[in-house]
């Protein structure tokens, strides 16, 4: 008799393997994106690089972009990881886990190690319409090690978020938060300081 959910678990291993190998060849290749090594792409994490921009990736990331059991909160879309102007750039560390997380640079991101970024988060160092004179300038989004970010969060433009802080769910961070906090809201507020 088969087993559905042995069938998925296959189906999901085949995929895995198959975007994780594509991203490899395409990703260093044709689209010139550096992906470090043992890095796992669970279903099809969008990678679009701005021509004379930069998208690096670290080591034994995964990025988790079709519901499975490794995320059973809900992913409502695939990972996407874009640059979206000449000199732009992406750098993101090592073992970093993200699920359904977009992450989109006008100018300049910058992920540390071990970050985990639940269902459905946001970084973004832009408010997209940059031919709107209100909108304001790019500004870099930096988030040190350790961090996790809830699920639903979004960073916005010229945040740092602090090693070893964690930004509850449903959270818009728009200032900085520090070192060790916890912190959460619309807009995110420092709670405490571990």
């Amino acid at each position: 008799m088969i087993n559905i959910r042995e069938l998925r678990r296959y189906r999901l291993k085949i995929f895995t393997l198959y975007w994780t190998l594509t991203f490899y060849l395409k990703g260093k290749v044709l689209w010139k994106i550096k992906i470090g090594k043992n890095c796992i792409f669970n279903g099809k994490t969008i990678l679009y690089r701005k021509e004379e921009s930069e998208i690096k990736i670290g080591n034994n990331c995964r990025f988790v972009s079709e519901a499975d059991n490794l995320n059973l909160i809900g992913i409502n879309r695939p990972c996407i990881i874009a640059t979206h102007a000449a000199n732009a750039s992406i750098e993101i560390g090592n073992s970093n886990g993200f699920s359904g997380t977009v992450i989109g640079a006008f100018k300049h991101i910058k992920i540390g190690n071990n970050i985990k970024c639940g269902a459905n988060t946001l970084i973004t160092d832009s408010d997209w319409h940059l031919e709107d004179y209100r909108s304001g300038e790019p500004k870099e989004v930096i988030i040190g090690d350790n961090v996790w970010l809830g699920v639903n969060s979004i960073v916005l433009k010229g945040v740092t978020i602090g090693d070893n802080a964690v930004i509850g769910a449903n959270s818009v961070v728009t200032k900085n938060i520090p070192t060790n906090a916890i912190a959460a809201g619309n807009p995110c507020k420092v709670l405490r300081i571990l």
